[in-house]
């Protein structure tokens, strides 16, 4: 019985570093993996970069970086020559004044749900007989996601929905007790008694709400991808103001975060089989 208990501690010990090295291997490989970025729409973003984490400190006699997703360039700077793509025309930049000590990250003001994508980030260099070469700097996930919404408010107030960006193109309405999707809003109409477009804010007012105005309230762009939800509900007995706002701040858990829960749940199985097989001994 003893022989058997020694062999099945040393069976227990081989199946705990193994495990700890499937760990070990699982974090390295993802340190080499690229960085995962999320924002809101209407929000800035910034998706970092350092040449000099991949060229040294060499002297470059000019800076010339590149950011680009798989189907498309989305940036390039030399010099004082700047190309940005038409659909993110006026909102990406990377600062040349930070450009020069390392710092090629890319800023991208008011993002849009259709940014979500894949960013990779190049240093073109001169290299034996001034043949220019693109050398991979980062590579960058990038998520946006649209707000989301619960307010309640009593007969007679008002609503004040945010449009977050000047990209909203539409507010579509989805009453409680219907099935069916109708336009509220598009962006260029004019006020009404109950329709208010702030004129320098991108927010609508829908004044003196009615048990009616209850239901869903989606803000749309022009490629008809959800800004905002909003679902609101108009309750008769309503004193006070409720809001609630539903952050996204941990979606869905990919990459690392399902690696690192899946390494526990398998530390975790090893040692529940371990000390069953002790128990019947």
């Amino acid at each position: 019985m003893k022989n058997v208990r020694r062999r099945l501690w040393f069976f227990i010990f081989l199946q705990c570093v193994l495990v700890g090295s499937l760990v070990d291997s699982s974090s390295l490989s993802s340190s080499t993996q690229s960085l995962s970025i999320t924002s809101k729409v209407g929000n800035q973003a910034v998706l970092p970069c350092s040449w000099k984490k991949r060229l040294g400190d060499v002297a470059l006699p000019s800076c010339h970086i590149q950011w680009a997703t798989p189907a498309d360039t989305v940036f390039e700077l030399r010099g004082e020559q700047k190309w940005q793509a038409e659909e993110f025309e006026g909102r990406v930049e990377v600062p040349k004044e930070k450009l020069g000590s390392g710092d090629c990250s890319l800023i991208i003001n008011d993002v849009q749900i259709g940014d979500t994508g894949r960013y990779e980030s190049f240093m073109v260099v001169e290299g034996v007989r001034s043949i220019k070469t693109r050398v991979f700097i980062q590579s960058v996930k990038f998520t946006v996601f649209d707000h989301k919404v619960l307010q309640s408010k009593g007969p007679g107030e008002d609503l004040v929905l945010d449009l977050y960006t000047r990209h909203s193109l539409r507010v579509v309405f989805l009453g409680r007790n219907s099935s069916v999707w109708s336009d509220l809003w598009m962006r260029g109409d004019a006020n009404s008694e109950r329709l208010q477009k702030h004129p320098l804010n991108e927010q609508l007012t829908i004044m003196k709400l009615k048990s009616s105005d209850e239901g869903t309230y989606k803000v749309l762009d022009e490629h008809g991808l959800a800004v905002s939800t909003v679902q609101l509900s108009v309750e008769e007995n309503s004193t006070a103001l409720k809001y609630h706002q539903i952050h996204l701040e941990n979606p869905v858990p990919t990459g690392d975060a399902v690696k690192s829960s899946s390494s526990v749940l398998l530390i975790l199985s090893v040692l529940v089989m371990s000390f069953q097989i002790l128990h019947f001994l």
